[in-house]
């Protein structure tokens, strides 16, 4: 049987990682795998969650399952911290998935299984898996430019005229806050724009909110994604506590569906259950343990968000000292402080970035996007060096 697979290409990122810890330059930089990173270049436990797992430690009396809905207490916790009543209650079904990525499978194949005609509207560069999950399940996508990567611009033309083109039913697939990979992010007008074409035609809205928190802070990271909800009938989110939680190994995260009503919203909750427990039966429960304790309780939130605070700020302090290093041979470094989060994308080419591997050891996608948290603050002049040492490549 296993003679008729084809082999598939190893993962990118993942063949950047064995290059990256192959090299025995001490002055090597990681730019490529999306975690967050401190100026040790570490990914630390939050201490909040290291004080919520020694309390589910001494506190918790059973392993059993909890269904596929998962953690209740955790799913509307993370609904308070992501909506924060942007819609009543009653019109909002939710699980947890596997982390982000498990919350989009389960919204994906909702609508791929009951509207096979729908088409799935996704602006470019987008991350990846998106377009993996999108086309493993067969669904119909289109696509549009929402960043112009050689101008490092933004295309809001290009989103509002896809907005206009889309159908009743249709799924508009937007990324909540701090784009990957870009970092360019819509403005509050572009929110208000795209839910006032999505209420005219019909079409849905799918957000994906992996970084909450990591741009500007929580309310204003949610602020968009609110405003849709509360002005559009129906609406689909993926959400991740992988990043903002920095759980990235527990997987943890949820799926919701808005609907028009509580009715509509009880049958979207029972399909959404079916189909988890058809991929992964039940969901893991230790990070979601740990992210209900820290949200429901008031000292543990407290530090919490001090510590993403502090994460937010040093991804903004990267961003200025970068920006502050402007022109550096042929990419414009200045574009970047406008941008939020984790992620930029550069306009460089194959053979730059080989480049900036070979010379300097840095390592980056092929996509020419960086992981801002790779980069530590005394870094920052000298991978502006060796941008300017690969110029015209």
């Amino acid at each position: 049987m296993f003679d008729q697979l084809k082999p598939q290409p190893a993962d990118a990122l993942l063949s950047l990682i064995k290059l990256y810890n192959a090299d025995p330059r001490d002055s090597k930089i990681d730019l490529g795998v999306g975690v967050y990173r401190d100026e040790t270049g570490g990914t630390p436990v939050f201490a909040a969650v290291k004080s919520a797992e020694r309390r589910l430690i001494e506190t918790q009396d059973s392993k059993a399952y909890l269904g596929p809905e998962g953690d209740v207490g955790f799913v509307a916790a993370v609904c308070d911290l992501a909506l924060d009543g942007a819609v009543a209650d009653d019109r909002v079904a939710g699980l947890q998935t596997p982390g982000g990525t498990g919350a989009l499978r389960l919204a994906i194949e909702l609508v791929v299984r009951n509207l096979p005609e729908a088409t799935f509207w996704v602006g470019t560069p987008t991350w990846p898996v998106h377009m993996s999950i999108l086309t493993g399940l067969g669904a119909r996508v289109r696509t549009y430019e929402h960043f112009d990567v050689q101008r490092q611009a933004f295309n809001a033309d290009a989103m509002l005229a896809a907005a206009r083109e889309a159908g009743r039913g249709d799924i508009f697939l937007l990324h909540g806050c701090c784009h990957n990979p870009t970092g360019a992010d819509l403005a509050p007008e572009h929110w208000r724009e795209v839910a006032q074409i999505l209420s005219a035609n019909g079409a849905v809205p799918l957000i994906d909110l992996a970084y909450h928190g990591l741009g500007e802070g929580l309310g204003a990271d949610a602020a968009g994604a609110r405003h849709m909800i509360g002005a559009l009938p129906e609406a689909l989110i993926a959400y991740s506590c992988d990043k903002n939680f920095g759980v990235y190994r527990e997987r943890t995260g949820a799926v919701f569906a808005i609907a028009a009503d509580c009715a509509a919203a009880e049958v979207a909750g029972s399909n959404l259950a079916t189909i988890a427990r058809n991929n992964w039966s039940m969901p893991p429960d230790h990070g979601a343990a740990v992210a209900r304790l820290i949200l429901t309780d008031a000292e543990l939130r407290v530090q919490w968000q001090d510590e993403l605070q502090g994460m937010q700020a040093r991804l903004s302090r990267i961003r200025q000292r970068l920006a502050a290093c402007g022109k550096a041979g042929d990419v414009d470094l200045s574009h970047i402080a406008a941008q939020r989060g984790m992620f930029a994308t550069l306009p460089l080419s194959p053979a730059a970035i080989a480049a900036l591997r070979e010379r300097h050891g840095v390592y980056m996608a092929g996509s020419g996007r960086i992981n801002i948290a790779g980069l530590a603050e005394r870094d920052c002049d000298r991978f502006a060096a060796a941008l300017a040492d690969v110029e015209g490549l």
